[in-house]
């Protein structure tokens, strides 16, 4: 790929933010006592393929492992992304992990 996707955390908009152009893909998410909630992400049609949707989800649950938060993956997109990749099932809120079908 040609330039590394630049994944910003954009708290004013409580989103995690990549720009191309003109335009944004983000993942919303809303703090909450000892948690993270990722309720919507949005990934325009000219970015896909691009990994921008993977990035989204690696910084918002990066963010949320480096400061001690459990994942409430609310959007289908980011609770797919978990079910596929075992090394955030551990960051998962436990009430979320039967919805996910982990452990």
């Amino acid at each position: 790929m040609s330039e590394a996707l630049n994944v910003v955390m954009n708290e004013a908009e409580r989103q995690f933010q990549v720009k191309l152009g003109d335009e944004t893909a983000f993942a919303e998410y809303r703090l909450v006592d000892h948690g993270i909630i990722l309720p919507h992400t949005v990934v325009p049609e000219s970015f896909e393929g691009k990994g921008v949707g993977s990035a989204l989800a690696k910084a918002a649950l990066g963010y949320a492992r480096e400061h001690g938060l459990k994942v409430i993956p609310l959007c289908p997109f980011m609770a797919g992304y978990i079910t596929k990749h075992p090394e955030w099932h551990d960051i998962v809120h436990d009430t979320y992990k039967a919805q996910l079908g982990i452990d």
